[in-house]
């Protein structure tokens, strides 16, 4: 069966004349008319299929997103060794497609629609694996949340950021600066699990994220209460103490 999006069919060729005008010529590029014709169709189409301008932004979001999830997917390790290194390169990644595809990016993280698209929950996915990994390890020195959220906003705002510089004054040293101030805030320097007098908080956290969610072994009522154990020896999510 045909995916909605299949090689050949009228949506993705609006959509894919969409992008290409939208990356070539900016926001402003992208009227009905103009990717009717790139699309070598007439505007009905896109109100047919798309609604209107927005909807089809809309689509042009889905698109960039499964593009994005294609290489995050291609790039992401389930056996990796060194899940802090796994972070870096999982970082670096979201910025050089962002700072390559500026207008695209642009588009994917203004997107209005009902709901997240498939392929950005996909990729919310993966970043919720790499960090739950990193808390396995006992590297996180934050909760779950607040890793995963401190990711996304520095490589968004690093993003924002480099765009928003002039061209004559922007230095790559700022991307490496960020990345690390990011590894800093959300991983310890040296996992705590191993150490014995680490305390029972890291070894807590550790096992909680390595629990499955649908464990045979234990019911549903073990399953909350464990967690609920758990919860109360790691309260803050691991956070080092003064």
């Amino acid at each position: 069966m045909a995916t909605r999006d299949s090689t050949d069919s009228p949506r993705r060729r609006i959509v894919e004349a969409a992008v290409e005008l939208l990356e070539n010529g900016g926001p402003d590029a992208v009227s009905t008319r103009a990717v009717a014709a790139a699309a070598g169709m007439q505007p009905p189409a896109i109100y047919r299929l798309f609604g209107d301008k927005e909807g089809l932004l809309e689509a042009v979001a889905e698109h960039g997103y499964a593009q994005f999830l294609e290489k995050k997917r291609a790039q992401f390790d389930p056996d990796t060794q060194d899940p802090v290194e796994e972070l870096r390169r999982g970082w670096d990644m979201v910025v050089e497609f962002g700072v390559s595809r500026p207008e695209l990016f642009a588009v994917m993280n203004r997107a209005t629609g009902g709901g997240p698209h498939a392929a950005h929950r996909a990729g919310l996915e993966i970043l919720r694996r790499r960090v739950r990994r990193l808390a396995a390890g006992g590297w996180l020195r934050v909760d779950e949340e607040l890793a995963a959220q401190i990711i996304q906003a520095t490589g968004q705002g690093a993003v924002t950021t480099w765009h928003s510089t002039p061209a004559d004054r922007r230095n790559p040293a700022l991307l490496t600066v960020l990345r690390e101030s990011m590894v800093a805030a959300v991983t310890r320097a040296e996992s705590a699990v191993p150490a014995a007098e680490s305390g029972p908080a890291a070894a807590a956290r550790a096992l909680r994220a390595a629990l499955p969610d649908d464990a045979d072994v234990l019911s549903d009522a073990e399953q909350r209460l464990l967690r609920e154990w758990l919860t109360r020896l790691a309260p803050d999510g691991g956070a080092p103490h003064a």
